[in-house]
């Protein structure tokens, strides 16, 4: 996920949001819209500390001594009363399961749908993307663990309805709403309510996702939903485990979901040195791939770079970027992908017909389009994805 945010030394921590998030789109070559934009007129409250926004949640069971069970994720936590989860975003109050973070995002942003990423959703279009503290995964590499792997009493947070929220995507000409840059279904009650009112504005509801999410609560938010963009970590228990603090087979099951569902769905597969890089294990992944979801499933290989828990780690090196490129290729899979290193032709979409280049991209810059009607201008074959907003 593509948030990054660090503690500066002199700066406030929105100023410093502030200026991260307007160099990034600057490089990226999109248009820059503040978060002090945001507040200044009737769709925003100021930022402040804490305000958890309380919301009875459907996913729970109620069990002995004022005890539950949470039903959201595969960790089916169970507290006592005045406990909360491991995602540190949902909280037993006498008896009933509550979720903290209803209408309080702490991270909204206007991005290009393409740093999600999705390659194949209304590309060089607007964003509008939010995400509160909190997150069921303790991944080791996360790029934004100062809000993921906090709870949302402690992170800076905006008082953002599902209303406010559909409201300043509109006035800031977005195509979408990404729940992102943490695990997203952690506020699942929030995305739903969001995507129904999205859904009637005739905005796109997107989210990126670890996937780890179990059936009900999914079901529920695939009738709003219009694209997924998955991280697929690994292809072992043993990553997902040593790595995740999660596991592998719920999320394979996400995504066998949504394909029935017939959800347009991307994957990303981060690639850590020496941790899930070996070539045969890429293979095996390219091919189930490909056997359960279909070869023209987006698969993004993303370069690792040293961060929160790996800083010991070397970056990726584009050798083995391409290597997994090649075998993904080999394995059957027409649209293959390398992020994270900006210029590189794999950022481009192929025509799996004509091999001629229908998108082309520098970073989360799109330079040109050529398709008509969502299929390829030059030989007429079908791209896969979400070509129109209509």
């Amino acid at each position: 996920m593509n948030m990054f945010v660090t503690k500066p030394c002199n700066l406030d921590r929105r100023s410093f949001l502030n200026g991260c998030f307007r160099c990034a789109l600057l490089c990226a070559g999109s248009q820059v819209f503040s978060l002090s934009a945001l507040t200044s007129g009737s769709d925003a409250q100021e930022i402040t500390k804490g305000l958890p926004g309380r919301r009875l949640s459907p996913y729970f069971t109620p069990l002995a001594d004022k005890r539950v069970r949470c039903e959201l994720c595969p960790r089916q936590c169970e507290t006592g009363d005045g406990e909360r989860g491991y995602c540190r975003v949902r909280e037993n109050k006498d008896g009933k399961y509550y979720s903290l973070v209803f209408g309080n995002p702490c991270a909204v942003h206007v991005d290009p749908v393409e740093k999600k990423p999705f390659f194949h959703v209304l590309p060089s279009t607007r964003s509008f993307s939010i995400a509160t503290a909190g997150c069921n995964f303790d991944c080791k590499f996360c790029q934004n663990w100062e809000i993921s792997q906090a709870s949302p009493d402690d992170t800076l947070n905006y008082e953002l309805s599902p209303e406010q929220v559909v409201s300043s995507a509109s006035r800031f000409q977005c195509a979408s709403i990404a729940s992102t840059y943490v695990e997203p279904t952690i506020f699942m009650e929030y995305m739903i309510e969001i995507g129904k009112l999205a859904r009637k504005n005739k905005i796109l509801n997107v989210m990126h996702s670890n996937g780890y999410v179990n059936p009900k609560p999914l079901e529920d938010l695939s009738g709003c939903l219009d694209a997924a963009c998955i991280d697929l970590k690994g292809f072992t228990e043993t990553y997902y485990r040593e790595i995740t603090d999660g596991t592998l087979g719920p999320v394979l099951e996400t995504l066998k979901y949504l394909k029935r569902r017939e959800i347009h769905t991307e994957i990303v597969n981060l690639l850590v040195p020496g941790k899930n890089d070996d070539i045969d294990q890429i293979g095996a992944m390219s091919r189930w791939i490909r056997n359960e979801l279909g070869p023209d499933t987006p698969l993004h290989f993303s370069r690792f770079y040293p961060l929160y828990k790996l800083k010991s780690i070397e970056p990726t090196p584009v050798s083995t970027l391409d290597a997994a490129w090649k075998r993904a290729k080999d394995e059957g899979l027409n649209f293959v992908y390398i992020g994270n290193v900006p210029g590189h032709t794999a950022e481009n979409t192929i025509c799996p017909g004509c091999k001629k280049p229908v998108i082309t991209r520098t970073g989360f810059n799109v330079t040109s389009i050529s398709l008509k009607e969502g299929k390829c201008a030059g030989c007429g074959r079908q791209i896969p994805g979400i070509w129109s907003a209509a």
